[in-house]
């Protein structure tokens, strides 16, 4: 009898801390998850261009996050697909590369739900060479390189008739293709592009229409090296905040759209890009 009784109390003594330590596993595990969770709550992770639009969201991050609250972790991407694919898995909180007509070519055709927030700043787009120092310098059956996303081809081949180097059929908008060329005086090649590839295809091209930012990181100064550049008044290609559909009003977008815009960020961008780069009004 005395035998089992020890048994018995040393059975329940060990049931007792089996209990006990499957209960403060638990809590454990809650206590770490509600952490997590709480940390996933303030601090945005942002998908962003090296330049120029990481380098504004580090300007943003070290001198006006902090008072508003906000904690920012960068992503850069070098390309512009991976930023939207990410963000529309839940990887991102938001990204940071794109203009609106991008965007919505991009949701047309990936199928996905994701929102401009705020404007905040235009890279005009711009014609380089290494080659000639003027347009009218162009020869007779050149070979121009132009970006090969839908968009920005069409937005490639305006400046180009803007500047009277081709004409368009009316009507063709941003989603141009070669194919609305109507009149083609000089007899230019046209050299589709990934928009990353074009800075790297000047030493074999005439000529590259080339977007801002990648003209940039670079080394180029479009400002003063383009040889046409894009027109900022009534320009419908500002890049701008990306979230997924649904979390424009979350309180830490808001805020970061609102210090996107912020005249200290105006002034940033006016002093370091000297025009390159144009704040949204």
């Amino acid at each position: 009898m005395k035998i089992r009784s020890i048994a018995g109390v040393v059975a329940l003594a060990l049931s007792l801390a089996a209990c006990g330590s499957s209960q403060s596993a638990t809590d454990a595990g809650t206590g770490a998850g509600t952490k997590t969770a709480e940390s996933a709550d303030t601090v945005l992770k942002v998908g962003a261009s090296p330049v120029p639009h990481a380098e504004i969201l580090n300007f943003v991050k070290e001198n006006l996050a902090p008072a508003a609250g906000l904690k920012l972790e960068i992503v850069e991407f070098t390309d512009y697909v991976q930023p939207n694919v990410q963000l529309d898995e839940g990887q991102l909180s938001a990204n940071f590369f794109q203009h609106k007509p991008y965007l919505d070519d991009f949701n047309a055709s990936k199928g996905t739900k994701l929102s401009f927030v705020t404007p905040v700043h235009l890279e005009p787009l711009g014609l380089y060479s290494k080659k000639i120092t003027a347009l009218s310098a162009l020869a007779s059956g050149a070979t121009v390189a132009l970006p090969n996303d839908a968009t920005n081809l069409g937005r490639a081949l305006k400046l180009l008739a803007d500047n009277g180097v081709i004409t368009l059929k009316e009507g063709a908008g941003t989603a141009a293709t070669e194919r609305d060329v109507t009149g083609n005086p000089k007899k230019l090649q046209f050299k589709p592009l990934e928009a990353a590839q074009l800075p790297r295809s000047l030493d074999d091209v005439d000529a590259a229409v080339i977007n801002g930012n990648y003209a940039l990181e670079a080394g180029l100064k479009p400002a003063s090296q383009a040889l046409v550049l894009e027109k900022s008044e009534g320009n419908p290609y500002v890049n701008g905040l990306v979230v997924q559909a649904g979390h424009e009003k979350d309180a830490n977008i808001v805020t970061l759209g609102k210090l996107l815009r912020d005249p200290k960020v105006k002034e940033f961008i006016q002093q370091k890009y000297q025009g390159s780069v144009i704040a949204a009004e």
